[in-house]
């Protein structure tokens, strides 16, 4: 029986995709959900998976072809025709009569528009006994960390990709040797390691890719100096060697505008290759700042108010909910009370259209070890000050251990930034694109302040929007920022909605 391939939906306004690559060829074996193909819109990157285990049969959308949706992509026949001769080949070992199963380790769903993502590191080494569930590795993708358990228990056997390399959404990781025979059948399925043995005389496998840029640059094992563990060769020492190389070279490019002065300073300098998610994060800002019209207006808020109505309820709040109350839940009230005021700094653009957004995902920014992240809290609009503290305590926690999923950070309307919390007294955030507004909170620090004829000493905060002035006028965002601070020097207008 055959089964119709077809392109899924794309999203709001998206009508068609091109079919960026195809993983599978006619005639290879696959598993139900096993990703087929991946399409490629104006704004993200859509894969498409096997609606049944069998044979893909015929491939109607070649790669580069443009497809509207619910158009037919390819066929997959399912049930015997998963066992035919050109399939065979494709599948997973078979089971060995002594030596137990062999079972691949996929890479698992990376998440909404991740295509790829980089071995950072490997817990176990070839030969090693593990269990099932068992971590056998970590990759890192632009947004966040993945944890690759052992799909079964038994002992690894080979590993496909080793530390540093990139490997797409459907690629093989390892090779586990299951059941009793598993530790026998360990030496069979691993690589040959002989040619890749560092100058200590230990038996390290060199990463794939290095090998390949050895192969291509002309370079021996002995004239590169390996990093990875144990002494391995990465992709990045292959580079290093090239540099190295040329540099010793008379060519005149060789010295670089932001090369050391010295000989000396070289040697005390360290390079570390950026990972992936501050890769993305400097992609991303500058993507900001070359596309919006950004412009950031200041204002001031006198905190004594909240910070009183916290004092006095913080402890009722705590032993009620469960969690405490914080300045975000009002700041987060704040904004979506501005919001619904001046529409446009929770709207983005798409084209030429204004797309305007009648509900609040907020953005709360979250430093991380790693680098800056953004989950949202959806629907913040209609939360209380219990629900978003609670939802911002686990979103942070999530963040720090590099738990989040793609679809927890995506989506937001408008971000605040707490750069307070690091002693910022004053700062320009930049924009999260699409969206069209941010909020800067700083540090609360006491200062003079002149009220009713009279100096006072006064807990303050700089607040600072930054905004795309292609859809906010600067109306509009001073009215924002007005309506904020109001709202948090009074905090009562919150409940009547003033």
């Amino acid at each position: 029986m055959s089964n119709e391939v077809r392109v899924p939906t794309l999203g709001e306004s998206v009508t068609e995709a091109t079919v960026a690559t195809w993983f599978k060829k006619p005639g290879d074996t696959v598993a139900v959900d096993e990703m087929l193909c991946e399409l490629e819109t104006d704004k993200v990157t859509v894969e498409v998976p096997s609606p049944v285990a069998g044979t893909l049969s015929e491939i109607v959308a070649a790669e580069g072809e443009t497809v509207g949706v619910d158009a037919l992509l390819a066929m997959v026949s399912e049930g015997g025709a998963a066992e035919a001769p050109a399939a065979a080949a494709e599948a997973k070992p078979a089971k060995a009569d002594d030596a137990g199963a062999a079972v691949d380790v996929m890479v698992p769903t990376l998440g909404e528009s991740v295509t790829e993502a980089t071995v950072s590191t490997w817990f176990k080494k070839v030969g090693d006994t593990v269990a099932q569930d068992e971590m056998l590795c970590e990759l890192e993708t632009d947004k966040v960390s993945v944890e690759v358990p052992s799909p079964a228990a038994g002992t690894l056997a080979e590993i496909v990709a080793a530390e540093g390399d990139t490997v797409d959404a459907s690629a093989k990781l390892a090779v586990i040797s299951s059941g009793s025979g598993a530790a026998a059948s360990a030496p069979a399925a691993a690589p040959a390691p002989a040619a890749a043995a560092p100058a200590g005389g230990k038996d390290v496998e060199d990463a794939p890719s290095a090998k390949k840029a050895m192969a291509e640059a002309g370079l021996t094992r002995d004239q590169v100096t390996g990093t990875g563990r144990d002494g391995r060769v990465m992709k990045d020492d292959v580079a290093k060697a090239l540099a190295s190389t040329s540099s010793a070279a008379p060519a005149p490019t060789a010295a670089a505008p932001r090369a050391p002065s010295s000989a000396d300073d070289a040697s005390r300098e360290e390079r570390v290759k950026m990972t992936r998610l501050r890769q993305t994060i400097a992609r991303r800002l500058k993507e900001s700042q070359n596309t919006a019209a950004m412009l950031t207006t200041y204002n001031e808020v006198d905190m004594t108010e909240v910070m009183a109505l916290r004092s006095e309820y913080k402890d009722l709040f705590l032993k009620k909910h469960g969690v405490k109350l914080g300045f975000m839940s009002f700041f987060t009230k704040a904004c979506v009370h501005a919001l619904n005021e001046v529409p446009e700094v929770n709207a983005e653009i798409d084209g030429t259209d204004v797309v305007y957004k009648n509900f609040v995902h907020m953005g709360i920014a979250a430093g991380t070890p790693t680098g800056l992240v953004v989950p949202v809290i959806r629907d913040a609009d209609s939360m209380s000050f219990a629900g978003i503290e609670k939802a911002i305590a686990e979103k942070g926690a999530r963040a720090r251990d590099g738990k989040l999923s793609m679809a927890e950070m995506q989506g937001g309307t408008f971000t605040i930034s707490n750069g307070g919390v690091y002693g910022s007294l004053m700062s320009s955030p930049i924009l999260n694109p699409p969206q069209s507004g941010i909020l800067g909170m700083h540090k609360i620090q006491d200062r003079p302040m002149a009220i009713n004829g009279e100096v006072n000493i006064r807990p303050m905060m700089y607040l600072a929007l930054s905004y795309d002035h292609r859809i906010v006028d600067g109306k509009g965002a001073v009215t924002f920022l007005v309506r904020v601070k109001e709202a948090l020097e009074d905090p009562r207008r919150l409940l009547m909605d003033l």
